[in-house]
């Protein structure tokens, strides 16, 4: 194990200098962590304050470890950094009121339309639904992108992080939902429709930028965010509301 015997001279004896230097020592993992999701909120916020925060995360992660766990502390340790930027940017509030009314209607014209349809609606059905525009529909799928990221995020951190005993816990299944919540995620994910249902996977489990996921599909940025914002707006309209 990395730096073992650091761990062992914190762990056993509380050794604060052991601490700091284990901290120094993972520091990276936080700068990775922090850069991925400024490629996401880099608009409203600077990459060093989403550092600053993704600290007190691997702070935590390094005090909660236990070494006998057989998991990686660098996959433990993201999961904490991770979930104390998102809730570090939830506490500030920073997305404004009326955005986060129009990410509830949306929300709530998916449940509506699907409920009813028993199928994926149409951004057509949804804008009608809404009494909305295409256009206007559209513009909103991309004023309340972070925020539907922070919610689905908020999820994933909260369901399962004190559950994690071994590196079978941190597959993307049981990162996403508690375990006896996997079925409903899985039907969820494979019945969106398939440009939505390859964000999904590329995002979370391939782990690439909006950038990236472009490339990938031959379309534009602002398009993933579309598609990104409007698969989550369906998965929470199944299990996460």
């Amino acid at each position: 194990m990395k730096y073992l015997s650091l761990w062992q001279k914190y762990k056993l004896n509380k050794d604060i200098e052991a601490k700091t230097a284990l901290i120094e020592g993972y520091i990276e993992l936080v700068k990775i962590v922090a850069g991925r999701l400024y490629t996401t909120y880099g608009s409203n916020i600077e990459y060093d304050d989403l550092v600053s925060y993704g600290i007190f995360g691997l702070i935590d992660a390094i005090d909660k470890f236990e070494l006998e766990k057989s998991v990686k502390f660098e996959t433990y340790a993201q999961i904490r950094i991770r979930g104390a930027i998102i809730d570090q940017l939830r506490n500030l509030d920073w997305v404004p009121r009326s955005i986060r009314q129009k990410s509830k209607a949306v929300d709530r014209a998916y449940q509506k339309l699907e409920g009813i349809l028993g199928r994926s609606a149409t951004d057509e059905e949804v804008a009608r639904e809404m009494g909305l525009s295409l256009g206007e529909f559209q513009s909103i799928l991309q004023q309340v992108n972070n925020l539907q990221i922070i919610s689905l995020e908020e999820k994933l951190m909260e369901n399962n992080i004190n559950n994690i005993h071994s590196e079978e816990d941190l597959i993307p299944e049981s990162i996403i939902c508690n375990k006896e919540s996997y079925e409903t995620l899985h039907e969820s994910i494979d019945k969106l429709p398939e440009r939505e249902k390859q964000v999904i996977t590329l995002y979370y489990y391939e782990e690439l930028t909006y950038k990236e996921i472009g490339a990938v599909l031959s379309i534009s940025e602002s398009r993933v965010s579309q598609l990104h914002t409007k698969a989550i707006s369906r998965l929470k309209s199944k299990f996460l509301l």
